[in-house]
């Protein structure tokens, strides 16, 4: 089977210039507007792990508390982790963890009135957090894994985008 070719021309990625090199973005003709974000990670670990969490049995403590501050941090400074990011002034960045089936879904939203978004933002709060369970579980449980995705963003030129319910990405805007 052949590999399916990319869906984008390189005009379309804006962090590329027309002779492919990677570059920041100018978004200083941008309008400032409300712009939203949510990223979510599901953290798959032993039943066993799961029961600990659930209980508050775990070697380190407040696993809960460390993850939800480690994701609000790490939102906090994404403009530092990944090279092309613009520094955003983030109004709200929360991180929730609901403990359901065996896994910890760990939903980070974070929210600015800038011109570019912020689902780097919510996508790193996410991955932080799910990085710090990770690391005070570790001890129980190496085996743990996670995924992370975005989920929906608002705001700015392209409007409102959001995953569908099975997982792919549907454009909003587009949906009757």
């Amino acid at each position: 089977m052949e590999p399916k070719k990319p869906s984008v021309s390189l005009a379309q990625l804006t962090q590329l210039t027309r002779d492919g090199h990677a570059h920041m973005v100018d978004v200083g003709a941008k309008d400032v507007t409300a712009r939203r974000a949510l990223a979510r990670a599901r953290v798959r670990m032993s039943r066993d792990t799961f029961v600990r969490l659930v209980s508050g049995d775990t070697p380190k403590g407040d696993v809960l508390a460390a993850a939800r501050i480690a994701g609000i941090q790490a939102a906090k400074r994404t403009s530092e982790l990944i090279p092309l990011c613009h520094v955003v002034s983030l109004t709200r960045v929360e991180v929730t963890i609901n403990l359901d089936g065996g896994v910890a879904i760990i939903d980070a939203s974070a929210e600015a009135r800038d011109r570019t978004g912020v689902e780097m933002e919510a996508m790193v709060a996410a991955s932080t957090a799910a990085l710090t369970l990770y690391d005070m579980l570790k001890a129980v449980d190496r085996g743990m894994s996670f995924d992370v995705c975005l989920v929906e963003k608002t705001g700015g030129k392209s409007g409102t985008w959001q995953r569908d319910e099975g997982g792919h990405p549907e454009d909003a805007s587009d949906a009757k």
